[in-house]
């Protein structure tokens, strides 16, 4: 049969399968089950339920979403779920139920989230977007990309609902963690990166899944910082900022998208026929999959109110452009009815379901849909996915202040050192929200960092204390926990314990922040003892992630009491902090030694953030969202317009940590910004260059910013945007000349007309080490 012939193009074979297909078939194929409900693993004995074999033999299912997803949501647990071996043969038995009891034998879709690994068990746990973006490391990310895409197809997985494109405008939301930052330039080269590393060289390889880019558009400009808010944005800047990363990516390659649940300016992105067919496929050429986020139909009839029912809203969305629905209600329920009352046409259904077909046969699922078990169980949590997941956390975790030198700490004379508070030794609390079950083996915290740090460098001498923490059950070392108070909540039952450690050290390390943890099962820790306490009522410290905005950025609960009282004591003090949205808490950054802001740095990050204590790694991280001094001077990131104003009546509108900002344990020299050319027509290019030289002790990475400022133009723009950046690695005396290229593309707004202009006139090109701290050169574009 024709749609069987790999031989001919995915054009003949879409058309030809689809000319074989039933009503039923055609909308079974655009609806995505919740995949963990289409089984039950009896101790490794995987069976697959009823239902999902007779919604298969009744028309077929497109999509499975989540088949391997583990998480509280799911009730998939590391006793319940499944091991790298058992997802591989799981998503086979489905598979091959599909292909052989389904009339026409399609394959089905499995779609996974992975915006920081793959979500499933002993999948590798990278550090969150927010530090991703803040290595400033394009390269090392599309790495990570290809490590994500092997583990996730090694199970079967095809489809990624990953990477997150949204620009940062109010770090309060709670997704600000699943976000590269504030800049589209920046997050639009990693948009690419991340598309070639998922998509790879071809999709229906064993080493890439297709991409979905989300959210589209403006998720993260919502009112408040309140998730799913409304979004007032008009075109130019929807246009120059958030929809930028977008089409970059879709330049890329990428083969699906999701709209995002917001309205802009009283349209729901769901029913955007101006977004999804005007901008996406029309002026873009996008030629994809789009799907919509969970239950997004749903709120257009109850939520935004622009669909009298769910009939009407799930036509409005497939006529607007949708092509498959997550999870799959609203579609299945109302489609095929659409159809036969006449208030859907047939070819708008045939339109949806040939995309959802041609990313299949693209996939290679109907030549392969099975995979190799011995596979997974090989390249699932390998060696090598976990150096990785080191050597990212290291080079995103960002020195905010490090006075006289504090860091890094030197072991020869370091005495005794505590380690305290309420995420040095949570292994969740570093994860970041969107992660799987973990064995606490498996995750590295910062306490198991520093000790085994310190293991390794010398021989531990023991002592017995009455204030020692007992860490193998005979003997007691020179480091010294405790964790003080939980992240929220009210109780100081811990500051006693916490201050008598920290007593008895010569330096302090506080490791604050937030968490994103969902409720694992865990519990909480006992405040007098560090241990873990599980009881009937859990304990849920999350005050990030999905769902969880909020109307100030300081420490929540007493964390900084507890951060007071231990400084009283005198000790040298650093503070780590460990968050998935910036902390604003001005005392800290006044009173600390040294802060280092490591955001949730994945399973590997508290040996990551021993190797810059204790100076193995020189940190190189760089801020990719503005710190603010206070919460009142949100929004306030950086390329705001010149007529933003200068201040509050409080405070100035600075803030306290730059975009772009983030100290070493070196130091860097710039020359002046040299051109190639000092004047341009709007259809040239000239380079310029400056040379960087490391004037330090130790060798370091630099991050060299390039800002343009378009000094005079018809309509307002921003007082400088990042148009470019390299990352740099200098010996100490060593200099590099780093080159930048600026053409059209650099020195471009989008006009009255909405298209990109390039107007004759003056440019201040700024190069340095953040947006505050550059060299200036200027450049004349003349009329051509």
């Amino acid at each position: 049969m024709t749609y069987k012939d790999q031989s001919k193009s995915v054009e003949e074979r879409v058309q030809h399968l689809l000319s074989l297909m039933t009503t039923e078939e055609k909308v079974g194929q655009l609806t995505q089950p919740f995949g963990w409900q289409t089984y039950t693993n009896d101790q490794g004995n995987i069976t697959l339920n009823e239902s999902f074999k007779q919604q298969v033999e009744n028309g077929g299912i497109g999509s499975l979403y989540g088949a391997l997803r583990a998480d509280p949501w799911t009730g998939v647990t590391l006793e319940n779920g499944l091991s790298a071996r058992e997802g591989a043969e799981a998503v086979n038995l489905i598979q091959r139920y599909a292909v052989e009891h389904s009339r026409l034998g399609i394959p089905i879709l499995i779609g996974e989230e992975c915006s920081h690994g793959h979500m499933a068990i002993d999948g590798t746990v990278y550090p969150v977007p927010l530090l991703l973006g803040s290595t400033w490391n394009v390269d090392l990310y599309r790495e990570m990309c290809q490590a994500v895409a092997r583990e996730t197809r090694a199970q079967g997985g095809a489809v990624t609902y990953s990477p997150v494109l949204d620009v940062v405008r109010d770090p309060r939301w709670g997704r600000t963690e699943e976000c590269f930052g504030e800049d589209p330039f920046l997050i639009g080269e990693l948009a690419v990166a991340s598309v070639e590393g998922l998509q790879g060289e071809s999709l229906d390889r064993d080493d890439a899944v297709a991409a979905t880019l989300k959210h589209f558009v403006g998720y993260g400009s919502s009112e408040g910082g309140r998730n799913a808010g409304p979004v007032h944005m008009g075109w130019r800047e929807l246009l120059e900022v958030d929809l930028y990363p977008f089409r970059k990516a879709v330049e890329a390659g990428a083969v699906s998208i999701m709209p995002a649940y917001n309205e802009i300016d009283g349209t729901p992105c769901t029913v955007n026929t101006e977004l999804l067919e005007d901008v996406l496929r029309k002026d873009w050429g996008f030629d994809g999959l789009v799907i919509t986020d969970c239950g997004a139909i749903n709120m257009l009839a109850s939520g935004h109110d622009v669909a009298t029912d769910g009939l009407d809203a799930s036509v409005q969305a497939i006529e607007a452009g949708i092509d498959m629905e997550m999870s799959g209600e609203m579609f299945e329920q109302y489609l095929v009815q659409a159809v036969a009352e006449g208030k859907l046409d047939v070819q708008v259904l045939d339109q949806a379901v040939s995309r959802v077909l041609a990313l299949k046969f693209r996939l290679g699922l109907f030549e392969q849909p099975y995979v190799d078990a011995d596979r997974a169980t090989e390249v699932i949590g390998s060696e090598q996915h976990i150096q990785l997941a080191r050597q990212l956390a290291a080079e995103g975790v960002v020195l905010l202040k490090n006075e006289a030198d504090t860091l890094p700490l030197s072991i020869g004379n370091l005495g005794r050192i505590a380690v305290i508070g309420p995420n040095a030794d949570q292994a969740y609390n570093q994860l970041g929200d969107y992660t799987s079950p973990q064995p606490k083996s498996k995750v590295a915290t910062v306490l198991d960092g520093i000790r085994s740090k310190l293991a390794n460098r010398m021989d531990l001498q023991t002592e017995k204390s009455s204030v020692g923490f007992v860490t193998d059950g005979s003997s007691v070392d020179q480091v010294l926990y405790a964790p003080g108070c939980r992240i929220k909540g009210d109780s100081k039952e811990g500051f006693e314990r916490a201050i008598e450690v920290a007593s008895q050290a010569d330096t302090v390390i506080m490791v604050v922040g937030g968490s994103s943890a969902r409720d694992f099962g865990e519990g909480t820790i006992d405040l007098k003892t560090g241990a873990s306490n599980v009881s009937d009522h859990s304990w849920n410290d999350m005050e990030c992630g999905e769902g969880i905005d909020r109307m100030t950025l300081g420490l929540a609960g007493v964390q900084l009491e507890l951060i007071q009282e231990i400084h009283k004591l005198g000790k040298k003090l650093v503070v780590v902090y460990i968050n998935g949205r910036p902390i604003t808490e001005p005392w800290v950054d006044e009173h600390a030694d040294a802060i280092l802001e490591a955001w949730y740095p994945g399973q590997e990050g508290g040996h990551a953030i021993a190797d810059i204590l204790f100076g193995d790694v020189n940190p190189s991280g760089k801020l990719t969202i503005s710190i603010p001094k206070h919460v009142g001077q949100l929004p306030i990131y950086y390329n705001g317009k010149r007529s933003r104003g200068k201040r509050y009546l409080e405070e100035d509108l600075e803030p306290r940590y730059a975009f772009g900002y983030g100290l070493s344990y070196t130091t860097f020299e710039y020359s002046e910004p040299q051109l190639s050319d000092a004047s341009m027509t709007a259809g040239d290019s000239v380079t310029v260059s400056v040379n960087v030289t490391n004037t330090g002790p130790y060798a370091g990475a630099e991050v060299v910013q390039m800002y343009i400022s378009d000094v005079v133009s018809s309509l307002t723009r921003p007082a400088k945007e990042l148009k470019g950046f390299a990352k740099v690695n200098l010996e100490p005396g060593e200099t590099q000349t780093v080159e930048f290229r600026i053409g059209a593309e650099q020195l471009q707004y989008i006009g009255r007309d909405l298209k990109p202009v390039v107007e004759p006139g003056l440019f201040h090109i700024h190069i340095g080490g953040s947006v505050n701290d550059t060299h200036m050169t200027e450049l004349t574009v003349r009329e051509a």
